[in-house]
């Protein structure tokens, strides 16, 4: 079963939940902006897509400046704490599959997640083909 860490308000999210819909590969939606996240979860899924709680920042379009995430100094223990209190700092989508954990940003990263690739042609939100009529990839 795959799992999508998933914000239906962003684009990138909005194009891996399709993509992954269109696999026909089992999956569950996590809204993580409405169920938050735990701690032991967040360690866990940042460490099996060997992302930082740095790295898993998101640093636009949410308060991490304003709470003076964005210093280097900030340890990832108070990044981790930020995240618990405010979920939408941590950048999306994070997907988790038996193939392994990403944060699938470009949104065709989820492709290397899933059992069966969709069929072609396969385009995201803004147009952009991303697998030809013939399944295969593009770019």
């Amino acid at each position: 079963m795959i799992v999508v860490h998933h914000n239906p308000d962003c684009g990138t999210s909005r194009n891996v939940l399709d993509i992954i819909e269109k696999s026909g590969d089992p999956y569950q939606v996590i809204e993580y902006l409405k169920e938050g996240w735990t701690r032991p979860q967040l360690i866990a899924l940042f460490a099996a897509a060997d992302l930082t709680p740095r790295t898993a920042l998101r640093t636009t379009r949410s308060p991490a400046a304003e709470l003076g995430l964005l210093d280097d100094a900030i340890s990832d223990d108070a990044l981790i704490s930020a995240m618990l209190a405010h979920p939408v700092l941590v950048n999306r989508p994070i997907v988790a599959s038996p193939k392994g954990v990403r944060l699938c940003r470009p949104s065709e990263t989820v492709l290397d997640l899933l059992d069966h690739l969709p069929a072609g042609p396969l385009y995201k939100e803004d147009g952009e083909m991303i697998l030809n009529e013939k399944g295969a990839r593009v770019g």
